[in-house]
């Protein structure tokens, strides 16, 4: 299955991205590696959660849906074949979608927050609060300086909102893929849809299918090898207590 199988694909790595934004974004409440005394003192962009719910929680959903798609029954909707899958796909690009604004939602508050600097004790007036300005200290770490505690705060807090950054694009890119893959599902189906169908067949009644062939390779040349080999099949894929050959062997 095409699509279903590009949707796999998709959600078995959106699953450790969502694990590893949430990981992430938990460790900035503990800035330097420490435990602070006043949760005043983290800075604001923290709070807003956007590891936990835009590249977490809100991530998991799609993942899910999209894991969820090969299972989906593609040969038995309303007597369509494909029109199960369609919808599958349909319902998988909304939540594409949800994952987009997730994702986007966390790669936003990441890149204010690394081009605002964490909150620190400044040195100069002794106070709690930002002392950079635009992202100045991205190019001059000797500003770096200018705060004092927690120690270690700034390579902590620009190290993980980084890391929040590239999982937020990377789901981006991942959801706005199965946008497409999902649109080409439900417009087109899925790819292998009618081969499942014949398959199940097969399976839900192998002496008709041995009959079939069986029909056309008397027609065929090298006739007599063709039914030892459809002979053979009918005995691997006929049910327990048909006997040797079945029905094949009355015809």
């Amino acid at each position: 299955m095409c699509t279903a199988r590009c949707a796999k694909c998709l959600g078995s790595t959106l699953i450790p991205l969502a694990v590893s934004g949430f990981l992430a974004h938990l460790l900035l409440f503990f800035p330097g590696g420490k435990v602070i005394d006043n949760n005043d003192h983290l800075s604001d962009e923290v709070w807003y959660f956007g590891g936990i719910l835009g590249s977490g929680v809100l991530m998991i959903f799609p993942a899910l849906v999209f894991l969820g798609l090969k299972n989906n029954d593609c040969c038995r909707c309303c007597g369509n074949e494909s029109c199960g899958k369609r919808f599958a796909m349909f319902t998988s690009t909304i939540f594409a979608v949800v994952g987009v604004l997730g994702a986007g939602y966390s790669f936003i508050i990441s890149a204010v927050s690394i081009n605002k600097g964490p909150k620190c004790l400044m040195v100069n007036n002794s106070t709690w609060g930002y002392p950079f300005l635009d992202g100045n200290y991205l190019r001059d770490s000797d500003l770096w300086s200018q705060c004092q505690k927690p120690d270690n705060v700034i390579p902590w807090h620009l190290t993980l909102f980084s890391i929040l950054l590239i999982i937020g694009a990377v789901q981006i890119l991942i959801c706005a893929i199965q946008v497409i893959n999902g649109l080409l599902g439900t417009l087109c189906g899925d790819c292998q849809c009618c081969g499942c169908c014949q398959y199940r067949q097969l399976i839900d009644n192998p002496s008709t299918f041995s009959h079939d062939i069986l029909y056309m390779s008397e027609r065929l040349p090298f006739a007599s090898f063709l039914r030892n080999v459809t002979g053979s099949l009918f005995q691997c894929v006929a049910p327990p207590g048909t006997g040797n050959g079945g029905e094949l062997d009355a015809a």
